[in-house]
């Protein structure tokens, strides 16, 4: 169980959270920041526009597969671009704990999901919440967009993820159940894409 290197890496990031980064993560060049899907892909931004809980950091991954791939680190204020494969897909989102989203992905279109975070036992957990396509353009949309800045992954958040696998999975496990059981469950839909 690599429970305690998990711990470490959550409390590291807390002493660098206050900023809301992660020492994990790099911003990226303003000439490659304008996304759009790569041929035969579909475009997802996750969007972490609220200051709330900017100590903790929260990590999305593509859990589709038993295998889950990380997407990033999505600090406070910060967003990053996930090119998808078309289809289904399960997204999982982890701090304290995991919760989940499901995805209905076209190719060539772009799609929306907020990170948002919320009270745990210890610190704050975080769930995904989809972006409908009436939303997309909306002063608010506009807002969440312009206030969180490009990130993406270095060697280091990619370490990270391939040392804490087994916890990411366990955590997976233990809270997969619980969130088939919801009768809410957040889904993106195929139509919400622009």
């Amino acid at each position: 169980m690599r429970q305690p290197s998990f711990i470490v890496f959550f409390v590291s990031l807390f002493l660098v959270g206050c900023a809301g980064s992660s020492s994990m993560m790099q911003d990226v060049p303003a000439e490659r920041s304008a996304y759009a899907p790569e041929p035969g892909h579909a475009l997802l931004v996750f969007m972490r526009p609220s200051g709330l809980g900017f100590a903790i950091q929260s990590v999305v991954f593509d859990a589709t597969s038993d295998e889950p791939k990380m997407i990033g680190i999505v600090s406070a204020k910060t967003k990053i671009a996930y090119q998808a494969d078309p289809g289904e897909h399960r997204i999982m989102v982890v701090s304290e704990s995991a919760d989940f989203m499901d995805a209905t992905l076209l190719e060539g279109k772009t799609y929306y999901a907020l990170v948002t975070p919320r009270m745990g036992v210890w610190r704050a957990r975080f769930s995904l919440r989809p972006v409908p396509k009436a939303e997309i353009g909306s002063k608010q949309f506009n807002e969440w967009i312009e206030s969180s800045r490009w990130v993406e992954n270095t060697e280091k958040s990619s370490e990270w993820a391939r040392e804490n696998m087994s916890s990411v999975k366990e955590k997976q496990a233990e809270n997969i159940t619980e969130w088939l059981n919801k009768p809410d469950k957040p889904i993106l839909h195929a139509q919400d894409g622009s």
